[in-house]
């Protein structure tokens, strides 16, 4: 069913100071399906970012099933961003495939808003020594929409890094899933692997589930891994009311706040102000509608 998609090339040692945007746009109001496949090729001490986008115009319940296989070469450094701002009763399933080399390196950046059911599946082979990945991601889903997330990284050489932090701020009845894999090869000595997954409850109808996991098979290692789950601060939202800030304003602060680590990894200024938009006006309407 695969009618399009995108394939995107850095030639060896291409600077690109430009990111190259990926707009996926559905208007379709019902019945509507789309398979789209991209592949990035990152060669040899190339940098390049990519933005993924996903947005729905219409209300109905279209489906879009998304892959992305990237292959980061030595030295070669590959930052993904992907925004998923389908419609409110889409469906959205996507994995994404990296694959990096000798001194390479992938980031990959999730920031989920859309969508009436989503699953999100990223696996990262760190295959040759020194190479680095960063893997993060916030969601917010509200309502009743439902978010999964489930994560490999494999780390295959050693002498490799990878960072991993997940957040999620979920809202009325919607529930969340994390699912984070940290693999360590028998070879894979020196490894330095950082896995982290944050919760905030904002109802006492939200739920999530979160596993994080760690298989380690050689020794001379430094890995963690951890996750929390919550609600606001009491302590910090009394402060901030009794300073003459209304509820509403409290909560939507403490909760940006919470979000707010995840947009310091975004380079793009411009995307960044995007995403710093629409987690405010997410949350705001939140408390609106509460």
């Amino acid at each position: 069913f695969t009618e399009e998609g995108a394939f995107i090339h850095a030639a060896a040692g291409t600077h690109c100071d430009t990111p190259v945007h990926l707009l996926f746009l559905s208007t379709a109001d019902t019945n509507d399906a789309a398979y789209p496949r991209i592949h990035i090729l990152i060669e040899r001490a190339s940098e390049v970012s990519v933005i993924e986008q996903h947005a729905g115009l219409g209300h109905g319940d279209y489906f879009r099933n998304v892959v992305v296989e990237s292959v980061v070469e030595e030295d070669g450094q590959l930052r993904h961003y992907k925004l998923q701002e389908e419609g409110v009763e889409a469906r959205h399933f996507a994995a994404a495939y990296a694959r990096v080399a000798r001194g390479g390196n992938y980031e990959h950046h999730y920031f989920g808003f859309g969508g009436a059911l989503v699953r999100s599946n990223i696996h990262t082979v760190l295959d040759d020594e020194h190479a680095e990945c960063t893997v993060n991601g916030v969601f917010i889903p509200m309502d009743r929409q439902h978010m999964d997330h489930h994560t490999v990284i494999d780390h295959a050489k050693p002498h490799c890094n990878s960072h991993e932090l997940y957040k999620g701020i979920l809202l009325d009845s919607a529930r969340g899933v994390f699912s984070g894999r940290i693999i360590v090869r028998e070879d894979a000595q020196k490894t330095d692997a950082r896995q982290s997954n944050n919760n905030l409850l904002l109802s006492d109808d939200a739920q999530i589930d979160t596993r994080p996991q760690l298989e380690i098979w050689a020794d001379d290692v430094k890995c963690t891994h951890g996750a929390t789950v919550g609600r606001i601060d009491e302590d910090a939202l009394f402060y901030l009311r009794s300073r003459g800030i209304p509820e509403e304003q409290a909560n939507n602060i403490l909760s940006y706040a919470f979000a707010s680590e995840l947009l310091s990894h975004v380079k793009l200024p411009a995307l960044r102000e995007h995403l710093d938009r629409m987690i405010h006006q997410r949350l705001e309407r939140s408390w609106k509608t509460s």
